[in-house]
């Protein structure tokens, strides 16, 4: 496993969090099948797993778009949040990157640009025991566009004073990715350090 290098002219880190510091992903996949199921839907793994980084309702939105079998939003949320709650004994950290959160507090100031929602979002991070480390949280809760726009990683760069060009950003989703390219940030692939 590669260790992940900060270069030096870097001034501020900002972080996904579902798939970046919390290895949540394969949780959130299971919760989304519980919901979607327990509404009547037909179950995609493929497509809810290329939307992660959207707000939950733009994907059940696309879903219903394409689908022969629309789910409530509303109730397919409520849903998933509930059943990702209750699993939070799950949550494990996605060491090379919270390593890079350990090793940089208190060192350069660091956010969170998360498309989930604030509750959860702060549910994992205290989890993991890092809630403190971070200046700025930002989730699908602030009225920020989401990814792939790159608004959320704009406004983090903002928050923390920091020149966009100046911000490492860490991903594991293309929609991320595509975001902070758009925001004039480095980015780093997580995945390929996992």
């Amino acid at each position: 496993m590669n260790s992940i290098e900060i270069p030096g002219h870097i001034k501020g880190l900002v972080f996904d969090c579902d798939g970046t510091l919390v290895d949540s992903m394969p949780l959130h996949m299971q919760a989304w099948e519980y919901a979607v199921t327990r509404e009547g839907g037909i179950w995609n793994y493929e497509f809810f797993f290329s939307k992660k980084g959207m707000k939950e309702e733009d994907i059940v939105e696309l879903y219903n778009r394409q689908s022969p079998s629309p789910i409530s939003c509303a109730k397919t949320i409520e849903a998933k949040h509930n059943y990702f709650k209750n699993h939070r004994s799950e949550f494990k950290p996605i060491e090379p990157v919270v390593d890079i959160v350990l090793s940089y507090k208190n060192v350069l100031p660091m956010a969170v640009a998360s498309g989930g929602i604030g509750e959860i979002i702060y549910l994992e991070l205290e989890a993991l025991g890092i809630r403190e480390y971070f200046n700025v949280i930002l989730t699908a809760d602030d009225d920020i566009r989401p990814k792939p726009h790159p608004d959320i990683f704009l406004e983090a760069a903002s928050r923390l004073e920091v020149m966009p060009n100046l911000c490492q950003v860490f991903e594991d989703g293309d929609l991320g990715l595509e975001a902070a390219k758009k925001a004039g940030m480095s980015a780093i692939d997580i995945r390929l350090f996992i």
